[in-house]
């Protein structure tokens, strides 16, 4: 996780090369959620507001953010539009995306929110792959699998994988916008949902409950049963060693999601 930095704190220089893309900018508001970047700030212009995001380039999660300009053109109307970029400039690498106006959902058992998230995980599966070096999940949970189990996950569907809420937003009308886009992966379609289904477990769902909710993906209808079981034991094993290296509470309790997943795939889940 990063030290957020206010934009008055930023060096002039850098500030001054990010007005020269966006003109004047009389109103910097920085954005509290997220963990990735170091800058993360709504700008008001004169062409409207902007939403910057910024990273050093000497950490090493200056690699997530340069996957996530690169996927940008293949994954619209889903994500915010990149609008320009400064690649290296003053030591920064940063970002300027169109700003969405919207709230992050509500993961809770029987949140409204819930359907938007699906659609969101519907859109994006029928979008077309690109010919971009992705990640690809055989290799992305490989150090938890075996070579006959991890090719299960393998598949030709663009994946998100990170469902955390803050990288969905509803917008006012209704409509699920994905942003955050540092691990696009190419993959097994049903892969998404089940990400999805982790994360409401973590949120207080029961795993029936998370796993009907990723049942109604379009998605879903393709997992065959052993490849789930295989992917839920590849998360306990991942998520256990995320929380041991960085306990923070939310790690945890995705570590007990996952546990709680693959204990509830050994025996059949009515719906």
């Amino acid at each position: 996780m990063q030290e957020r930095i206010e934009w008055h704190s930023l060096p002039a220089s850098l500030r001054d090369a990010i007005a020269e893309h966006s003109g004047p900018i009389s109103e910097a508001h920085t954005v509290s959620q997220g963990a990735n970047s170091a800058l993360a700030a709504v700008l008001a212009t004169p062409g409207g507001r902007v939403f910057v995001k910024g990273i050093r380039v000497d950490h090493p999660g200056v690699v997530g953010q340069q996957r996530e300009a690169t996927i940008n053109p293949h994954v619209q109307p889903l994500a915010p539009a990149l609008l320009w970029r400064l690649d290296d400039i003053e030591g920064w690498d940063v970002l300027a995306f169109e700003h969405v106006e919207g709230r992050h959902p509500d993961y809770a058992p029987d949140s409204p929110d819930l359907p938007a998230v699906i659609a969101a995980i519907d859109t994006l599966a029928a979008l077309p792959i690109p010919d971009l070096p992705l990640k690809d999940a055989r290799r992305r949970w490989a150090e938890y699998l075996d070579d006959h189990d991890a090719e299960l996950l393998g598949g030709d569907t663009l994946l998100h994988t990170d469902y955390n809420p803050d990288n969905i937003l509803i917008t006012t009308e209704g409509r699920p916008r994905m942003i955050d886009w540092a691990w696009p992966t190419r993959g097994a379609a049903w892969i998404d949902p089940c990400c999805l289904a982790l994360r409401l477990i973590a949120a207080g769902h029961t795993a029936p409950q998370a796993e009907n909710w990723a049942s109604r993906t379009r998605a879903w209808a393709g997992a065959p049963r052993p490849a789930l079981d295989v992917f839920a034991r590849a998360n306990v094993d991942m998520w256990d060693d995320i929380a041991a290296n960085d306990p923070q509470p939310w790690k945890q309790r995705m570590a007990d999601a996952a546990r709680q997943w693959a204990d509830a795939l050994l025996v059949p889940i009515s719906r």
